[in-house]
């Protein structure tokens, strides 16, 4: 078969014939791939800069943790892949795939589950999101930042602010709902000012964020009491695209009511991963085929994986592996 392999941490994919995978227990599937989004995720575990990533196996791997797949029987589901994802044929986890309704298309659907993973995760466990919370998504205008847009809406949220670089995709963001945005190009001192009047005027009960670094220190800051009653915010942290490290001050944690978290892979208990599956991707799935939940994909062909696997997306889309046959 026909699959994206990796030999070396830091090299491209290559487009090779690798050997078929097959079941290995009656816990795995074998099944044809239909598309698989590339995502941070994936290349970070490819290039071993994630937390989870480990070494390329001797002889290659097969890139790729999850996309849409046909089952023996002809039905279409998500899954997670044991085999890795991005080839003809893949070996999934039997009791974690999601049957998928006939009004989401293959792309959206490859896109969308890691999204709704950092997104639906982070705001129902991590932050308890509850209807009429004011909710704060720093690093909105890429996927997985829209996508948490559009949840935080659906959990019930009376007020979505979002933050990003880009102007015209944080205008963007309006029309999906968010009824606040804040630019981090500014000024520190305006960002900051902002975010305090923001705070006061419409406290801010939840924070998801895909940034971290200095983004994440400047709206700690911002948060920071004097002494007075202050109102609870949960923090939560998904992801680090400006930097792993921040700077936090003892002072700034113990001067305010705030809960300080991080939602990924190993911070759930199996649960919630079990409710992931059985609940929150069905759900969503089911929102976008409605066209309740909107994506943006860039489509591309597997045989040309080498080529793009560095391609310049544009803000707030995914770009999607599909595979003929």
């Amino acid at each position: 078969m026909k699959a994206a392999v990796m030999y070396q941490k830091g090299e491209l994919p290559q487009y090779v014939d690798f050997p078929e995978p097959t079941a290995q227990n009656n816990d795995e599937l074998l099944v044809s791939v239909k598309a698989v989004a590339i995502k941070h995720f994936d290349k970070g575990r490819a290039t071993g800069k994630h937390y989870s990533s480990d070494a390329p196996k001797e002889g290659g791997r097969i890139i790729g943790g999850d996309g849409v797949c046909i089952l023996e029987d002809g039905t279409r589901v998500y899954g997670m892949a044991v085999s890795g994802m991005l080839a003809e044929k893949a070996t999934i986890v039997k009791d974690r795939i999601v049957k998928l309704p006939a009004g989401v298309s293959d792309a959206a659907a490859a896109s969308l589950a890691n999204a709704v993973i950092g997104a639906a995760m982070g705001l129902r466990f991590k932050a308890e999101i509850q209807p009429g919370d004011v909710v704060l998504i720093n690093g909105a205008t890429g996927f997985t930042g829209r996508v948490a847009v559009q949840i935080a809406k659906h959990y019930g949220a009376k007020k979505v602010i979002a933050t990003g670089r880009n102007q015209q995709s944080l205008q963007e963001l309006l029309k999906l709902g968010a009824d606040e945005i804040i630019s981090v190009k500014q000024e520190d001192e305006q960002f900051i000012a902002q975010l305090k009047e923001t705070h006061a005027s419409t406290p801010i009960d939840v924070i998801i964020d895909y940034l971290w670094g200095h983004t994440a220190e400047m709206i700690l800051q911002s948060l920071m009491g004097k002494g007075s009653f202050t109102h609870k915010t949960k923090f939560v942290s998904v992801g680090s695209m400006t930097g792993d490290l921040i700077q936090l001050s003892a002072a700034n944690l113990r001067s305010v009511d705030l809960q300080l978290t991080g939602s990924g892979l190993g911070s759930w208990p199996k649960e919630q991963v079990h409710k992931l599956f059985s609940e929150i991707l069905p759900e969503m799935f089911q929102l976008a085929a409605d066209g309740k939940l909107k994506v943006e994909t860039t489509e591309v062909k597997l045989e040309d994986i080498a080529e793009l696997w560095d391609l310049d997306v544009p803000d707030g889309r995914r770009l999607v592996v599909t595979i003929a046959g």
